[in-house]
Formats: C-alpha cells, sequence, structure tokens
C-alpha cells in the first residue's frame, strides 16, 4: 500500500510546479547553451542568392529600432534591442522575456 501512496505522490503535478532552490539548479550552471540574436528574416531565390556580392543590401521582414528575437538552443526565449559595448563590439539588451506559449512564432 505505500508503494501506490509514493506513486500517486511522485504524478501529483502540484510537486512539479514547486520551485527549485538555487541549490538544485546548480548541476546545470556548466551546461553550454547557444545563444543567437536575429535581426530579422528573408527568403530569396538560389540565383539572387548567387548575385550578391559586396556592399550588396539584403532587405530583413523587420523595421529599424524593431526587437530582434534572442534564441537559446533555436528556441525563442526573448526579444530586445542591439546596443554598442565599446567601440567595435555589439551586444543584446533583453526588453522581453517570451512566454513558452508565445515563443512558437
Amino acid at each position: 500500500m505505500s508503494t501506490e501512496m509514493e506513486l500517486a505522490e511522485l504524478a501529483d503535478p502540484v510537486d512539479t510546479a514547486a520551485p527549485r532552490s538555487a541549490r538544485e539548479l546548480e548541476a546545470v550552471y556548466d551546461i553550454p547553451v547557444t545563444l543567437s540574436a536575429v535581426l530579422g528574416k528573408t527568403t530569396m531565390q538560389v540565383a539572387q542568392l548567387l548575385k550578391l556580392g559586396r556592399g550588396a543590401v539584403v532587405e530583413l521582414d523587420r523595421k529599424l529600432g524593431e526587437a530582434i528575437d534572442i534564441y537559446v538552443n533555436n528556441r525563442l526565449v526573448a526579444r530586445g534591442e542591439v546596443v554598442m559595448v565599446d567601440d567595435n563590439r555589439l551586444g543584446v539588451t533583453m526588453t522581453e522575456i517570451v512566454k513558452a506559449d508565445r515563443a512558437q512564432s
């Protein structure tokens, strides 16, 4: 009977919603992830792509000043703005965290 009770406790969805402490998450701190900041996207034919040369401008689907998408391991997690870190480096400031149900776009 105690085994049935233990299984019921493990299956209880309330337990999975409990917040995790920082100590419980220490095991994942050193796992590398890939972060990508996407300025925009476009679609073109291979023939158009092959005609591109130095100085060519490729129009993207975003407007100037519009938020960029921030992906972690190819999953949309946030939106943000491009910022200058120093004289020759760019960075991203996160302005919005994307909830999982809205991350499919």
